[in-house]
């Protein structure tokens, strides 16, 4: 349905060309009214019209004025002037500012249909090329983008071959100087992708003076990133500065030297991704520029012997001892100090001394835990430095209470299978558990909770089955009598060891033996 706009100081006009219009062409107009020239503007500014249609003669702003205002708009509304005065000098000035059509009052209906239709024509056929236009705009920037994509990742590609293939996307205009930046957005939109992040960077870069908008290119990079080759270096400048000063749309920029030649473009994309590395560092979203890193230290040694003694301390109950070797590992001034392969080293040897090997000593229930940290592996999850520390620092103390339960656990089952084996020694004696849990050395109420983890029964009861399996196997190959048994399974008395049978068995040991002749 298309937006039309009736601009008229008198409310009866308004509302009688709206009446006209509907009933001639019926569900094909939205109406919006306005009482001036000014009013008109404000309704134009905030909302796609298609056709306005305005008096000249109004008080505050008068139809020519607005008129020529239009002229500022992007895009442009058809407009069609409905006057009570015959003037040439407006005819003239309607002219010059592309007025569709210049109608008198009192208004003629099958004049003004005649006029709506053909405007409708022209808008029609107006959109089809835009549409064409915009088709073909999106074919070349695609081919643009697929082949700079490529480019990028020929490193060994002849310079003839290059610059062959820039002149293929117009692209030779680097070699009068360029500079290229990788943008990576650093927010929290949940799956935030590449054409959505791009026009984000496209409105961003829409807004910059139109001097910094001069000849560039993009291609979408790795994931959430973007690489942008401008001609005019500005341009960067004016990202910058709004990335430093915008609050809702966050996103961190790596930027080469700038730099001339269809033979620097592969060293220039090297170079912004190398500077791109280091706005992990960086506390909030921000730039760094190559030229700025390009001297960083690489003579450095990691801390082996350091992060092989938090290794040991897993399990230690420790926590404050390895969080402090952690600070002096990973301490920030050393690590902005060096190169940021220095980083890198200390994530792989971390990796490998301390998270690999919980992982291969204390076998698969520690993958649970890594899975919760799975990111630690690399630091290029982590969106900035300080949120990769207190995750390798929170990993730790989960690993250090995992590797603790895991020793214990087997201190533990070495002591409950000690505790047991002195049960099935020792059941025809009078025991109980202050004797057993004195043999194997653990606390009374320790041992009560971990014999009952151990045999999935509490000590009293495992005792009892104990017995009662020895007593039902005398009562089978024995002719022990009852008494006998009874002595002999470690029960007090004869009527205790009644109890406990039937309680258990369901009857009575006499009757349990006469039920096992007849069977037999």
């Amino acid at each position: 349905m298309r937006k039309l706009l009736i601009v008229d100081d008198e409310k009866n006009i308004r509302l009688g060309l709206r009446a006209m219009i509907a009933r001639e062409f019926p569900d094909t107009y939205a109406f919006e009214f306005a009482d001036d020239g000014e009013e008109a503007l404000a309704l134009l500014m905030h909302m796609p019209i298609d056709i306005v249609i305005t008096d000249i003669r109004m008080p505050v702003m008068d139809g020519i004025a607005l008129i020529n205002r239009i002229q500022e708009l992007d895009p442009k509304p058809a407009v069609l002037i409905l006057s009570g005065h015959d003037d040439f000098q407006y005819a003239k000035e309607a002219i010059r500012c592309e007025v569709k059509e210049y109608l008198l009052k009192p208004i003629v209906r099958d004049e003004l249909s005649r006029t709506l239709l053909r405007l409708e024509k022209e808008i029609k056929q107006k959109e089809q090329i835009n549409e064409q236009l915009t088709n073909s705009n999106q074919q070349r920037e695609a081919f643009q983008e697929s082949q700079l994509s490529y480019l990028l990742r020929s490193l060994h590609m002849g310079e003839d071959d290059l610059r062959s293939r820039l002149l293929g996307i117009e692209m030779q205009w680097i070699d009068e100087g360029f500079q290229l930046g990788i943008l990576q957005y650093r927010g929290t939109v949940q799956g935030m992708g590449h054409a959505e992040f791009l026009a984000r960077i496209q409105t961003e870069i829409g807004n910059a003076p139109e001097k910094f908008r001069t000849r560039r290119a993009h291609v979408g990079d790795k994931e959430n990133q973007i690489v942008l080759i401008a001609e005019n270096g500005e341009l960067f400048q004016y990202l910058a500065e709004r990335i430093a000063g915008s609050g809702y749309f966050t996103y961190s920029m790596g930027l080469s030297v700038p730099t001339r030649g269809v033979t620097r473009l592969l060293a220039a994309y090297q170079e912004a991704q190398q500077a791109l590395k280091y706005t992990f560092l960086l506390s909030i979203p921000g730039v760094v520029r190559f030229e700025n890193i390009s001297q960083k230290s690489r003579s450095f040694v990691i801390p082996m012997e350091t992060i092989k003694k938090i290794a040991n301390m897993l399990g230690t109950d420790r926590d404050k001892e390895m969080t402090a070797l952690l600070m002096e590992v990973l301490d920030i001034k050393t690590v902005t100090r060096f190169d940021i392969a220095y980083l890198e080293a200390v994530s792989r040897a971390f990796n490998e001394h301390v998270f690999d090997k919980v992982f291969h000593v204390y076998g698969g229930e520690s993958v649970e835990i890594l899975r919760l940290f799975k990111k630690v592996g690399d630091i290029s999850n982590f969106t900035y430095f300080h949120d990769y520390f207190h995750s390798v620092e929170g990993l730790l103390h989960r690993l250090n209470a995992y590797v603790r339960s895991m020793k214990t656990f087997h201190i533990d089952h070495k002591e409950m299978k000690k505790a047991v084996q002195y049960m099935q020694d020792n059941y025809r004696k009078d025991l109980n558990m202050t004797i057993v849990s004195n043999h194997v050395s653990l606390n009374y109420s320790y041992f009560s909770q971990a014999f009952k983890e151990y045999t999935s029964l509490s000590f009293v009861n495992y005792l009892k089955k104990l017995r009662i399996d020895r007593a039902r196997e005398l009562l089978t190959t024995t002719d022990y009598k009852v008494y006998e048994i009874s002595e002999m399974a470690g029960f007090e008395n004869t009527k205790h060891f009644s109890r406990v049978f039937k309680e258990m068995e369901g009857v009575s040991p006499q009757e349990y033996r006469d039920q096992r002749h007849v069977m037999g």
